[in-house]
């Protein structure tokens, strides 16, 4: 990119006024040492994580209005911060557990105690309601519950009002952990019921609007694309009371405004702020200070169609691995705050994930590819999330000059965060830049869900490949570890092989607040928990 690019683009994310009053203005009426005022680029676009479409901010609302089973214990990670144990499963809406001596099955005693936020008692009902409606739904709820094989509503028992009973059809190690994800949140299914209709038997619409569940905190207004509100629910049973009771989340979409109102205490904490913003308070030991901790199972990645030419050419897209700037792109996009992907052995030499693939700026190469390829120039379109645009826009300008060198002339193409779910979604758009990260953290997760051909909700490339399929589907139920290990290898190679997709950077989780606010928990899903902040 040209220094006068990046000018522009630094430029542009602080024109804006600062917006402090309104927040500010908000809470007058509440003692800040009890409200959270927090700003983000935006919110969720829906307030049911069934939804079709929901967005990563959705995550947020289904994590504090609404409660699993189960959920995960807590250790202390690399930066000293506490962070979820994907290894530590402890009770939540149930008080205690116990598997079959065969493995396969579970009985759940849930709390006697628990109500809804209408003050509804939380039966088992409920539960086998809202487990049969993630099956219903379609798309990312079927397909996630389906990670953990809970594929059909029999599994499903109700043995009396506080014992719900779950029959595996298979051992598979993701199970149990399967439910304690956000999709496993457990709705009030009379209130959903009172507002279905014979053609909406799961009350779709009405719960994308509105929140049924009995979580910590519960949804005290919500105005799209502007602000949602929470008020803790102080008759919770399903874990210690928050410190917190009142959260005021903003939608600030300029990166200038977040990063000013912070600096000014205008707000508590931001989760979305540019990589540099990031990298300069973690710099500065001032009022601000900054929790960091890479993704797990995750990558920034290059996606390209591979269902339609020119992408369904593996040299093509071979081509375009050697031609990206990596180097340039993980200085002056993502200021060094994340790993790279790129500039590995080429070896695969463990069974992890994410790790370097063997690409790495080489213009001859590329040029070779794209002439061996047979393929003449082409003009597509790069497509990114402006929910994003911070990271997303500065890498697809240094893309569009690179790739304008091997013959590929891009016109790009900034989708609404609100809208990206739907458009990815899709699986059409030719170049994408994306994120994506693997709630629970296996490998074959990760592949399950973006590059198994057999209706891969994240497989946004529409990449087919048996081999990998089978490979995918194998590990998952791997016998051994020696076995597991090389099939997960395998699933790697030809990954990288294939390149439908290009990692790029395993990017950070930054977090911004002030001294004042201790507590932060890194998740899985990366949306804020308020339930364990603590304000000073």
């Amino acid at each position: 990119m040209t220094s006068l690019k990046r000018r522009s683009l630094l430029k542009a994310a602080t024109l804006t006024p600062v917006a402090s009053a309104t927040l500010v203005g908000t809470a007058q009426a509440q003692d800040r040492k009890d409200t959270l005022l927090v700003a983000n680029e935006f919110g969720p676009n829906m307030l049911d994580i069934h939804g079709l479409g929901a967005n990563r901010p959705s995550y947020g609302v289904a994590w504090n209005a609404y409660d699993r089973l189960m959920t995960y214990g807590r250790k202390k990670g690399p930066d000293g911060n506490p962070m979820y144990d994907f290894a530590k499963l402890e009770p939540e809406l149930t008080s205690s557990w116990k598997m079959d001596a065969d493995g396969m099955g579970v009985t759940f005693n849930l709390r006697k105690d628990a109500k809804f936020h209408d003050g509804t008692p939380v039966t088992a009902n409920d539960v086998k309601w809202s487990y049969d409606r993630a099956l219903a739904m379609g798309g990312f709820p079927t397909f996630q519950m389906k990670a953990g094989s809970l594929e059909d509503p029999s599994q499903f028992k109700v043995v009396d009002a506080h014992t719900f009973y779950v029959k595996f059809i298979r051992k598979d190690k993701l199970s149990m952990p399967d439910m304690a994800v956000p999709v496993a949140s457990i709705y009030n299914s009379t209130l959903a019921k009172k507002n279905a209709t014979e053609k909406d038997p799961w009350a779709a619409e009405w719960l994308k609007t509105n929140e049924a569940g009995g979580g910590a905190y519960k949804v005290a207004s919500w105005k799209p694309g502007q602000e949602i509100v929470y008020e803790r629910f102080d008759e919770w049973k399903s874990g210690p009371l928050p410190k917190i009771k009142r959260i005021i989340q903003r939608d600030v979409p300029s990166a200038g405004n977040r990063r000013a109102l912070l600096q000014k205490g205008d707000i508590d904490i931001t989760y979305s702020l540019p990589p540099k913003d990031f990298s300069d308070f973690a710099g500065d030991k001032g009022k601000v200070k900054v929790a960091s901790l890479p993704i797990e199972n995750a990558v920034f990645y290059l996606g390209m169609n591979t269902s339609k030419a020119p992408f369904n050419n593996v040299k093509v897209r071979q081509a375009v691995a050697w031609a990206l700037p990596y180097d340039k792109m993980y200085e002056s996009a993502f200021y060094q705050r994340g790993t790279k992907q790129s500039g590995g052995t080429g070896e695969v030499k463990a069974p992890v994930w994410p790790q370097p693939h063997g690409y790495k700026t080489d213009l001859a190469k590329a040029k070779q590819l794209m002439a061996e390829s047979g393929v003449g120039p082409i003009e597509t379109t790069l497509s990114f999330d402006l929910g994003s645009a911070t990271v997303g826009e500065p890498t697809a300008i240094l893309f569009q000059e690179a790739l304008a060198q091997i013959g590929i002339k891009l016109t790009i193409n900034k989708i609404p965060g609100a809208n990206w779910r739907a458009a990815l979604l899709k699986k059409d758009m030719p170049m994408i830049i994306n994120r994506f990260g693997g709630w629970l953290n296996y490998p074959e997760y990760f592949f399950f869900w973006c590059y198994h051909g057999q209706n891969a909700v994240f497989n946004t490339m529409s990449y087919q490949n048996p081999v990998l399929d089978k490979l995918i589907t194998n590990a998952r139920f791997a016998e051994s570890k020696p076995l597991y290990d090389g099939m997960v290898k395998d699933m790697v190679k030809l990954a990288f092989d294939e390149v439908p997709r290009i990692p790029l950077v395993q990017p950070m989780q930054d977090v911004a607040m002030q001294n004042n606010i201790s507590g932060y928990t890194y998740w899985f899903h990366l949306e804020p928990d308020y339930r364990q902040l603590v304000k000073a």
